[in-house]
């Protein structure tokens, strides 16, 4: 079993008016086969930890660790997370014109697995991932997310969870920009690869339709850049009913930059 155990976590980012401190000390451990969702108001600093866990350069670690199975990933590059077992599904996911989905894909698992599938073999996983998810198969001879959809977007990530097998999965904002079946459809790849791996997910959303479809095990209230609230699944339908205003300083917003 495999485990993510994020300590005092400390981040900032650079602002025309200085520095920003958003994330102030996140503590969070996630397992294997776990789900933990990540819900708060916006401005809150969740997409920051995402990015942050990734290794994006905008943001500065200021203290803190993010040991997963016991080696701390902050001090690595991103492509060393990815190879320990790390992967991050983009809210927004960039275009890469000019290489193929099929190159982009089979170059990623050579990289983080330390070999190269078979073409045989390859084609035949990349050609099932990509029927589950209802993709056309013309699309892997497409360059990277150019021209797609926002759900098709969507789908091109899952297909890389799929294939990439890591550890553990961050989701930031999947849901965004799905409509229903869309939703469905991705959820279900997430499920599916949840169930054939066994992998960890932390999932940040605002909303609690995606957990319909992907079930949390633990919900996490984020607040100005730290856990406020953990709770079971019944949290969320508590913050669907009542909001984010208790867990907000009286006539206080979040900084949109988070």
């Amino acid at each position: 079993m495999s485990t993510l155990v994020i300590k005092d976590l400390r981040a900032s980012v650079e602002t025309k008016e200085g520095r920003k401190q958003i994330l102030n000390g996140v503590n969070l451990t996630i397992e294997s086969g776990k789900t933990h969702a990540i819900m708060g108001p916006n401005g809150s600093g969740k997409s920051t930890l995402a990015y942050t866990l990734a290794g994006h350069p905008k943001y500065q670690v200021d203290g803190g660790e993010a040991l997963l199975d016991g080696e701390n990933i902050l001090e690595m590059t991103p492509d060393e997370r990815a190879k320990a077992g790390l992967f991050l599904a983009m809210q927004y996911p960039v275009e890469v014109p000019g290489v193929s989905m099929t190159n982009f894909l089979r170059t990623a698992v050579t990289s983080v697995q330390g070999k190269a599938p078979s073409i045989r073999t390859w084609t035949k996983e990349l050609g099932e991932s990509m029927k589950r998810l209802r993709m056309d198969p013309k699309f892997a001879q497409r360059s990277v997310n150019e021209g797609f959809s926002g759900g098709e977007k969507k789908r091109a990530e899952v297909l890389q969870l799929e294939l990439l097998k890591p550890k553990f999965a961050i989701l930031d904002e999947t849901d965004s920009g799905l409509d229903v079946d869309a939703l469905r459809i991705v959820s279900e790849g997430v499920n599916r690869a949840k169930e054939n791996t066994g992998l960890g997910i932390m999932m940040v959303t605002h909303y609690t339709r995606i957990l319909k479809y992907i079930k949390p095990d633990v919900v996490h209230v984020f607040a100005h850049g730290q856990v406020v609230e953990t709770g079971g699944p019944e949290l969320a339908d508590v913050l669907e009913e009542e909001g984010y205003d208790k867990y907000l300083p009286e006539g206080s917003t979040e900084s949109a930059l988070a």
